[in-house]
């Protein structure tokens, strides 16, 4: 089977390396099949906002930096200056840069910044960003745990600050503040304790007081942009992500008849057993009829081509975030996922068409013993709030590997 029209996803075959996706993804290249568009401001009605002054964004994968162009398509935003604080992942920066391609298309200006390219990369890239964080008016982050975002975050003076979707994180980050705990991510083991932690605590408390909103009539707001489902504490406006950029951009995609399963990072975070998860796979693909694997950017190669070789499904890596995939097509008319983001988003994106979206419960049994002790609770709160999806509870098979 092929793989999405025009994706640019990569198939891999059994005993194949996968293709770096910085040589496999040229960024100069224009997505197929997506005509530009005319900048914001020339004749639709709306003013650009005057870049480097008005709104400054903050995005570290490609699921943020989408749910910035959301966001902006919601805000009627005008112009962002969107800056990509680039990781190492190599599948990770593939995808930014065909989504930083999307951005500058919609008239956005897009800074990409080497901002882990060595020891000295740091302070170049603070002391770049420090002018640009002093003019702002307004900012968005797409993850509030990162600590670069922390550190730039005690530099700003803007009032308006928004906070938009990196996928499940969302959830914790706001019950997080709710409680006014410290922000750690849900799946970290420990106590957090340690001598980077305690370095680096002023800054992250400073940028939790700058995240948690002033009594009403203050002068800083905070906005949240979600499609996850969330109970804010008091003062945080939220607005809801429904993904209407992607729809009006995208498809309707083509259906095929066979079902496709969408990959999970829980084994490489430590939080789930390899064994029972390849187990897992390959019983969901014979109940189901599955034939091709939708990778997460963060999973191994390795493991990649266990689930190849032990599946037969076909390994398919995507370029853009899985919304855009699924929404460009072809895409199963099921789609069956772990707990994670996609069982939110997908029946977002892809309202209006035929596409299924079921869920598969982790069983207690595949947690590994390293896994946060708030692993269990936090998925089972992913599988259990996710609407518009089919639940798939594990089976006696699954579980025994």
């Amino acid at each position: 089977m092929s793989s999405p029209e025009g994706a640019r996803a990569e198939p891999v075959p059994p005993g194949a390396e996968v293709p770096p996706p910085e040589t496999a993804v040229p960024p100069a290249r224009r997505l197929r099949g997506v005509p530009r568009q005319r900048r914001r401001g020339d004749g639709g009605g709306r003013t650009p906002t005057a870049r480097g002054t008005g709104t400054l964004a903050f995005v570290e994968s490609p699921v943020q930096l989408l749910n910035t162009l959301e966001w902006a398509h919601t805000a009627q935003a005008g112009e962002l200056t969107v800056v990509v604080l680039s990781p190492h992942d190599p599948m990770t920066r593939g995808q930014l840069r065909r989504m930083a391609e999307l951005a500058r298309d919609e008239g956005h200006a897009v800074r990409w910044e080497e901002a882990r390219g060595g020891p000295t990369a740091p302070v170049r890239t603070i002391g770049g960003l420090t002018p640009l964080l002093r003019r702002a008016r307004r900012v968005v982050i797409g993850d509030p745990f990162s600590r670069y975002v922390q550190l730039l975050l005690t530099l700003t003076r803007a009032r308006d600050l928004v906070v938009v979707d990196d996928g499940t994180a969302t959830m914790e980050f706001i019950s997080q503040l709710a409680h006014g705990e410290r922000l750690v991510r849900w799946h970290r083991n420990g106590s957090g304790r340690g001598a980077r932690d305690l370095a680096f605590a002023p800054f992250s408390a400073t940028a939790r007081r700058r995240l948690t909103p002033e009594p009403e009539g203050g002068r800083r707001t905070v906005g949240l942009f979600s499609s996850m489902p969330v109970e804010v504490p008091p003062g945080v406006h939220v607005t809801t992500n429904d993904f209407a950029w992607t729809r009006g951009r995208f498809g309707p995609p083509r259906l095929t008849r066979a079902a496709d399963i969408v990959g999970t990072s829980l084994v490489e975070t430590g939080v789930v057993d390899t064994d029972r998860y390849l187990a897992a796979v390959a019983a969901l693909a014979r109940t189901h009829g599955a034939t091709r694997y939708f990778a997460h950017r963060k999973e191994s190669t390795e493991k990649l081509h266990r689930v190849s070789a032990e599946t037969g499904l076909e390994i398919v890596r995507p370029d853009l975030p899985l919304e855009l995939i699924a929404r460009r097509g072809p895409i199963g008319r099921l789609i069956v996922s772990f707990p994670s983001t996609v069982v939110h988003t997908l029946p977002l994106a892809l309202r209006g068409t035929e596409v299924k979206v079921a869920v598969c419960d982790i069983d207690p049994q595949w947690l590994t013993a390293h896994a946060s002790p708030r692993a269990q609770g936090f998925l089972d709160g992913v599988t259990g709030t996710a609407r518009d999806v089919q639940r798939l509870p594990f089976t006696p098979r699954m579980a025994t590997g």
